[in-house]
């Protein structure tokens, strides 16, 4: 058994304190960046997590240094056990947060309350109804919205993730921005990214300078406030002078952030994945079923953790479908 303390930190001297925790490879929307047109194999009950094995795994993660938990998805509420796993993981040291679409969140306000989650990361593309429809392939954009403002209004420290793409959503960027003229939350924009069956080409992304162009061009460019970054930063943030609340840029394709990455993530069956684009898996459910020391297998899949990307240097490397063919969906990813 492995008793270094430094079993979370890679070859790279980066200490990983963050997990996201995938519960389900199914959602109730079909967001066409995240979930290839044909949809994807989902994988057989048996082989998904069961809310014990959850806690079981987090807690081998928490005893050595684990401070941070996201539950993802997928979408993460469409599990019918979710509450019972939110229970067994709030008696966890850690803060609890969740990445969702909001669809079913009026449903939990209560439990999120009652088990300490505050942090909610929603996920919403566009505030065009029909442009919604269309990038989710469901009629859902009142729902989505309304249970937003309710989360908002709750209390709950509420950021909007938007996935920006080029001939589509970029022009709502302003838009966006107006929501936290008024509201203390957090926009932020992330760049498309490519993985398996969802189109991917250059010419759909929105970079982070196209993003700070728009901005300066409709605000000025003395209204562009820079905020301190937060330890660990996946956003580069920034405040309209006088407005509430504040925006961020997740630029992970043209200004990444991988020197400072305290990530790692566990999909719904069981998988240690060291870096969102590596193809490369650690199975962590089928050794604690077996009961074998997967704190070996954890230090083993970190020592392998490339600097940047899964090794994809530039963006040549980065958008060339050979190197990243055998990665999975997002949607079964966990983000």
């Amino acid at each position: 058994m492995i008793k270094d303390s430094n079993i979370l930190t890679d070859t790279h001297n980066r200490t990983h304190n963050y997990l996201r925790i995938s519960l389900s490879e199914k959602c109730n929307l079909r967001c066409t960046y995240c979930m290839p047109k044909d949809g994807i194999a989902l994988s057989p009950r048996a082989h998904l997590m069961t809310a014990d094995e959850i806690e079981s795994i987090a807690t081998v993660f928490v005893n050595y240094g684990v401070d941070k938990i996201r539950l993802t998805g997928g979408e993460p509420l469409v599990r019918k056990d979710f509450k019972i796993i939110l229970e067994k993981l709030s008696k966890l040291p850690v803060k609890l947060s969740i990445t969702t679409n909001a669809l079913l969140t009026d449903r939990y306000i209560e439990d999120f309350k009652k088990y300490g989650l505050h942090d909610i990361n929603v996920s919403l593309d566009t505030l065009d109804t029909e442009k919604f429809k269309f990038i989710t392939r469901r009629d859902q954009f009142k729902l989505a919205y309304d249970n937003i403002q309710q989360l908002i209004n709750e209390g709950f420290n509420v950021k909007i993730n938007a996935v920006l793409m080029k001939d589509f959503n970029e022009d709502e960027i302003t838009d966006f921005i107006e929501l936290t003229r008024n509201q203390e939350i957090n926009v932020r924009f992330i760049e498309f990214m490519p993985f398996d069956g969802n189109a991917w080409n250059k010419n759909k992304l929105v970079s982070q300078a196209e993003i700070l162009n728009r901005v300066t061009d409709f605000y000025g460019v003395q209204a562009l406030k820079p905020l301190t970054n937060e330890q660990n930063f996946t956003a580069r943030n920034f405040q309209i002078e006088n407005f509430k609340g504040s925006f961020g840029i997740i630029s992970s394709v043209t200004n990444p952030f991988c020197d400072s990455c305290n990530r790692i993530r566990l999909t719904a069956d069981g998988k240690l994945k060291n870096c969102l684009f590596s193809n490369d898996e650690t199975n962590l459910l089928t050794a604690f079923r077996n009961g074998e020391n997967i704190e070996e297998l954890i230090n083993k899949s970190l020592n392998s953790k490339e600097a940047v990307r899964a090794g994809m240097t530039d963006f040549d490397q980065l958008t060339n479908p050979d190197l990243h063919s055998n990665n999975r969906s997002m949607i079964a990813i966990g983000g």
